[in-house]
């Protein structure tokens, strides 16, 4: 499975060695040169990791993370800077970080501490081989492909588990608390919003398709009618 890394550092030369080397290890990288845009990328693409650069224009990186951290509690964000006093450190944890690697690093520690974020928050693999055909869809949930009949889109983890989940209970009520545990590890009204906001993109990229419908039931939760 290919898993989505949001990566954003203002150093040009750097940004490309590293989403370099991200791809060459199996990663889809967006790669934003500013907090601002980091933020809308965030926005419009959820990535199942965070790699930030602290020092960036328009946005640094401490106030992007608590930005995100209002979006999605439970995405793994690593902090990559040269300032390494502990006041800097504490201060990456305290707006929301999960990890502080300073610079200057080794490619090989980055990307074993993703790993050990990935694997402790939650972005696992999908151990089934099942491709799942509906309307005039289809996903893949191991490569997290949505096929519809307008375009291909690549999901974020969240996104193809929270739609695979959906269609292994199509037409069938599925209780808002049941992705929050399943998925997203609580039930918290942050991680609530998180999956309204996920749920909103999984409805933009179906409302095309005559023969599906993803209904809200306000208070109770979701259904996939297909």
């Amino acid at each position: 499975m290919k898993y989505k890394v949001l990566y954003a550092e203002d150093e040009l030369t750097l940004a490309q060695i590293i989403s370099d080397g991200l791809g060459q290890s199996g990663y889809e990288v967006v790669l934003a040169t500013d907090g601002r845009q980091a933020l809308e990328m965030f926005q419009k693409t959820p990535p199942d990791i965070c790699v930030l650069d602290v020092m960036m224009p328009l946005k640094d990186g401490y106030t992007l993370a608590e930005d995100i951290r209002k979006l999605d509690t439970g995405v793994p964000i690593i902090f990559l800077s040269a300032k390494s006093l502990p006041e800097d450190v504490i201060k990456g944890f305290k707006s929301g970080g999960n990890d502080y690697l300073r610079k200057p690093f080794n490619m090989g520690e980055l990307l074993i501490r993703m790993e050990s974020l990935l694997s402790r928050f939650g972005a696992k693999q999908q151990d089934t081989g099942s491709v799942y055909t509906f309307g005039g869809c289809k996903l893949d949930p191991v490569s997290q492909e949505l096929v519809t009949s307008v375009t291909r889109y690549t999901l974020s983890y969240k996104e193809a588990a929270l739609l695979e989940l959906l269609l292994q209970n199509k037409n069938t009520l599925v209780p808002r608390q049941v992705p929050l545990l399943k998925i997203w590890g609580d039930d918290t009204y942050y991680n609530a919003r998180s999956m309204d906001v996920f749920m909103s993109h999984l409805r933009k990229m179906l409302k095309n398709e005559p023969g599906v419908q993803l209904m809200s039931i306000r208070g109770a939760g979701y259904k996939l009618i297909v």
